[in-house]
């Protein structure tokens, strides 16, 4: 059953490539099922070695912002797949664009190229957390040091935005 209540979004895929053009519409998880993706991706987090601030653990979704993709990077596939598939639930195709009230569940040639998948699940992630994970890239997301701990600026902004 659908619930009106969770935000959700339209995504026209702009990049150049057999995507072009394509929309999508992002919907949120549920609070559970949101809670345990960001339960079982923080153990995963611990079982890759990754140091996750006191300031950020049980904070969900939101502290994952603060994690960043680069620790997700350490993930072994086992644990990663399983995240990055359900991600992709919350992903429609809109097959027709002139009936943008019609969508349905992904087909595996709904999305040809692999740049799209990538934006899909960064717009899957903000939409959760309210953290553009293409922002995160380019200016906060980044290791103290090889050891995989969290710069203290990002802690702050975390704190501003979620606390």
């Amino acid at each position: 059953m659908l619930n009106l209540a969770r935000k959700s979004k339209i995504v026209t895929i702009t990049n150049d490539g057999r995507d072009k053009g394509k929309k999508y519409q992002i919907m949120e998880m549920s609070a559970l099922k949101a809670e345990k993706w960001a339960a079982r991706a923080f153990l995963a987090l611990a079982h890759a070695g990754v140091e996750v601030p006191d300031e950020v653990k049980g904070a969900g979704m939101a502290a994952l912002a603060v994690v960043g993709l680069r620790a997700l990077g350490n993930v072994s596939w086992g644990e990663a797949e399983p995240l990055l598939d359900e991600m992709m639930e919350c992903v429609q195709f809109m097959p027709d664009t002139k009936h943008p009230g019609l969508v349905r569940e992904l087909y595996n040639d709904d999305i040809e190229e692999v740049v799209t998948l990538a934006l899909l699940r960064s717009e899957v992630f903000e939409l959760h957390t309210g953290f553009s994970l293409a922002g995160a890239v380019n200016n906060s997301i980044a290791s103290e040091d090889s050891d995989n701990k969290i710069e203290s600026n990002t802690i702050s902004t975390f704190r501003r935005n979620v606390g």
